[in-house]
């Protein structure tokens, strides 16, 4: 029997210019088989849905994939896992991380997300790739720019690109928040516009992201055009739904043809 393959309306493949040789898609909440609240394309196994419904999304997925990817246990911080020795995934079969990049051939890096934002990485000589995942928490604290500095290639030679996450109207948040961000970087103001109530502020998480991308080196950024929150018909969302699934965003290289 041949494995389900997720039909092409099921994902989205990143628009950007980067080498042939680089491959990468992001899921979106349809195509898979769980119900209710994680219906149907729920790759995630921490958020309460059935094993097995986790476990034939992910085989779904596989199908795509040349083989399957090293899942984090993400926790909003800026560690970013080296995936080059696929020894590390079968030491820890889900190792602690909120990014991953490698340099081997066919090895997918991975992040899930339900309103973070998603960063591709690759470089122009299709050598290496990275993605992160950056909630405001990970974005603060400087999860991209650790990304940026664990791949071995110039910042200069690196593109990247941004995933579904929550909208510039949806996401909004305190002025401890702004303050966070501002304190790091003042141009970090202008991604805030403050609300009628006092306090509240909502925030642009992909104008933050280039933000921190331009001062990492990085100046050539693609994407950006989704709202998780908007579109519940594509997009799972924590912030819309609280109980959700997840999706994830997935790069890998191919090997260089001559």
């Amino acid at each position: 029997m041949h494995a389900v393959r997720l039909h092409e309306s099921h994902h989205i493949v990143p628009a950007w210019p980067a080498p042939a040789n680089i491959k990468a898609l992001i899921t979106t909440r349809n195509g898979g088989v769980s119900i209710g609240a994680y219906a149907s394309l729920n790759l995630a196994m921490h958020v309460g849905d059935e094993t097995a419904a986790v476990e034939e999304n992910r085989r779904r997925l596989g199908a795509m994939l040349p083989r399957a990817p090293m899942w984090l246990q993400q926790v909003h911080g800026t560690h970013v896992l080296c995936a080059d020795d696929p020894a590390q995934g079968a030491a820890n079969a889900t190792p602690t991380a909120d990014a991953v990049r490698t340099t081997a051939i066919n090895q997918p890096c991975a992040v899930m997300m339900a309103d973070c934002l998603p960063v591709m990485f690759c470089n122009d000589a299709g050598t290496e790739v990275a993605v992160a995942h950056a909630g405001w928490r990970g974005l603060c604290a400087g999860v991209l720019e650790n990304t940026v500095a664990a791949m071995s290639a110039n910042p200069q030679s690196l593109m990247a690109y941004l995933g579904p996450a929550i909208g510039p109207a949806q996401f909004e948040v305190s002025s401890e928040v702004r303050d966070a961000f501002v304190a790091v970087e003042d141009c970090a103001a202008a991604a805030f516009t403050p609300r009628v109530t006092a306090g509240k502020f909502v925030a642009n998480i992909y104008l933050l992201a280039r933000q921190r991308l331009a001062l990492a080196g990085v100046s050539r950024v693609y994407g950006g055009d989704y709202c998780t929150v908007s579109d519940g018909a594509r997009f799972f969302s924590y912030r819309r739904d609280g109980k959700t699934g997840r999706m994830a965003a997935l790069i890998w290289r191919g090997e260089i043809m001559s």
